[in-house]
C-alpha cells in the first residue's frame, strides 16, 4: 500500500505520481525503510527537480483561505452586478440598481486582485516544491484562525523555522486540511527553499 505524502490518497499498487494532486510518490522500498526507522524519522524529499504536476497549483488554491474567500466575493460580485444592471435598465429602479452595480464592480475588482495575488504565491510554492533545496527544520507553532470560516472549517497556520545560507529563518503556511501529529509544535520537518530567494519556502510534504 502506497500513501501519497501530499494529500493522503492511498494506492494498492505503486506509481510515480499521485493522480489526485500530482505529487511525487516514494518508492515502495523507501517506504519500507522509513517504516522500520525510529519514530522521529521524517520523509526525506526526493532530489530536485521533483515531478510536481501543474494541477497541484489548484490544490494549493482550494486549501488557501484567501483564495477561497476571493472566489466567494467574485461570485457575489457577479450576482450584484447582474442585479444592478437589471435594475438600472429598468430606469424607475435605477436609483437602487446603480448602488448594486457599483458594489458588484468593487467586489469583482477586489476578488480578481486577491486571486491574482494568491495565484502568484501558489505558482511560487510549486516552484519551491519542484526546485527547492531541502533542509531539516522544526515546527514552532500550530494555531487555528478562528476569525475565518470556510466550508465549516477554520484554517490552520503552521509556523516553522530552518536555516538557509547560514541564517536562521522562519516560514508559515496556511491550510484547510487537518493537521496530523507530524505537524505539531516541536516536531522536526523538512523545509524546501530557493537558495537565491530563501524567503520563498515550503514544508515538505506540503500540508
Amino acid at each position: 500500500m502506497t500513501i501519497c505524502p501530499w494529500c493522503g490518497t492511498q494506492y494498492p499498487v505503486f506509481q510515480s505520481n499521485c493522480k489526485n494532486c500530482g505529487g511525487p510518490l516514494r518508492l515502495i522500498e523507501e517506504e519500507i525503510a522509513s517504516s522500520s526507522a525510529p519514530a522521529e524519522s521524517i520523509a526525506v524529499p526526493p532530489p530536485a527537480p521533483r515531478p510536481i504536476s501543474d494541477s497541484y497549483l489548484w490544490r494549493i488554491l482550494f486549501t488557501d483561505g484567501w483564495a477561497v474567500s476571493a472566489l466567494v466575493f467574485c461570485l457575489l460580485g457577479v450576482i450584484f452586478s447582474l442585479v444592478g444592471v437589471g435594475l438600472t435598465l429598468g430606469i424607475i429602479t435605477a436609483f437602487i440598481g446603480i448602488p448594486f452595480l457599483l458594489l458588484g464592480i468593487v467586489f469583482l475588482i477586489v476578488a480578481v486582485w486577491v486571486l491574482a495575488w494568491r495565484t502568484r504565491r501558489a505558482q511560487k510554492v510549486v516552484t519551491v516544491l519542484r526546485e527547492g533545496e531541502a533542509v531539516r527544520g522544526k515546527i514552532i507553532e500550530v494555531s487555528v484562525n478562528y476569525s475565518v470560516r470556510i466550508n465549516q472549517r477554520h484554517p490552520w497556520t503552521i509556523h516553522y523555522k530552518f536555516q538557509a545560507n547560514g541564517q536562521d529563518r522562519e516560514g508559515s503556511v496556511s491550510t484547510l486540511n487537518p493537521v496530523g501529529d507530524h505537524l505539531q509544535a516541536g516536531k522536526s520537518a523538512y523545509v524546501l527553499y530557493l537558495p537565491s530567494e530563501p524567503e520563498w519556502n515550503a514544508l515538505y510534504p506540503h500540508p
